[in-house]
């Protein structure tokens, strides 16, 4: 018990204190959190990604295998989430909200914290490539099954590739790769926004958690908590070995897969009109749970 509290104090509780600075903020002074967000997904964060690009010295070959790894969680947790709501009998709108919230979980602001506070900086370099993988799918898969059908995935697709974070990334490589690397004033420049992101990002997370409504339909809200946050991690850790990766990308992916639903999910289903209440609520529950479950998951890879 002793070293299960000295985790949680030692790399949780800084992220929910953090957090619940954004929480009070938002319910004392109903702060709308619209424009840190944008600020942090149209600025911040690809200031990050692109410095995280520029600093890193990860093998290739590697990184592929953590992109293949967070690729086999997500689908798997779809596969398996689809077959629940199947067997459930849910409806087409409350099965796309099921399916996202139980898939796509909180790998940015709450994933890439956690992994800097427990691995450092290595860590924060493996987890953001989790962290990518993640954003490419929710903003490709997750926008064409909110929709059900009424966008193709054409259109899903072209709207992953106005993510401005992808566009970082590949700027970042570009840079990485040219002879003259980048000018110092610039990356400077640029590493100041990035430096700020994290924390950003978590009050953030607390903003939103302050306007989540209370969870309803019990039922999926179940099937979801188990899904996100012990079936993922699970897989991650049971799949693993298969993609031959080094231990901090292994642990980093297995914490990355243990979290929440992300709250991205709830902008798009808010955006679409798509079970926004249950998804909002979803967020929330799997949040709160969430220190509980990570907690362990940490006990167990120290």
């Amino acid at each position: 018990m002793d070293e299960l509290l000295r985790v949680f104090l030692d790399n949780l509780f800084p992220i929910i204190f953090v957090a619940g600075v954004g929480f009070l903020l938002q319910r004392l002074l109903s702060l709308d959190p619209q424009p840190l967000v944008n600020l942090s997904y149209f600025v911040l964060l690809p200031a990050l990604q692109f410095i995280l690009v520029i600093d890193s010295e990860l093998g290739g070959g590697e990184v592929l295998q953590v992109i293949l790894l967070a690729s086999a969680v997500i689908f798997l947790c779809l596969i398996i989430a689809w077959m629940a709501a199947q067997l459930l009998k849910l409806p087409p709108g409350l099965t796309a909200a099921v399916l996202v919230v139980a898939a796509f979980m909180n790998a940015g602001n709450y994933g890439l914290s956690l992994n800097k506070l427990a691995f450092g900086e290595a860590g924060l370099a493996w987890a953001s490539i989790f962290f990518i993988t993640l954003t490419l799918w929710a903003n490709a898969l997750g926008v064409f099954i909110l929709t059900a059908g009424r966008s193709s995935l054409r259109q899903a697709l072209i709207e992953m590739l106005r993510v401005p974070a992808v566009f970082a990334v590949f700027l970042g490589l570009l840079f990485k790769f040219l002879p003259f690397g980048v000018p110092s004033p610039l990356y400077q420049a640029v590493d100041l926004l990035a430096v700020a992101t994290i924390t950003v990002m978590l009050v953030i997370l607390g903003m939103q958690i302050g306007k989540s409504g209370l969870p309803i339909h019990a039922g999926p809200l179940a099937l979801v908590i188990f899904i996100r946050l012990v079936i993922s991690p699970f897989l991650a850790w049971s799949i693993s070995p298969f993609f031959h990766l080094p231990e901090l990308a292994r642990n980093t992916s297995i914490i990355e897969a243990g979290m929440p639903s992300a709250v991205l999910t709830s902008i798009l289903a808010l955006k679409f009109e798509t079970e926004p209440e249950f998804v909002t609520g979803a967020v929330f529950i799997t949040t709160l749970i969430s220190p509980i479950t990570l907690t362990i998951i940490l006990s167990l890879l120290a």
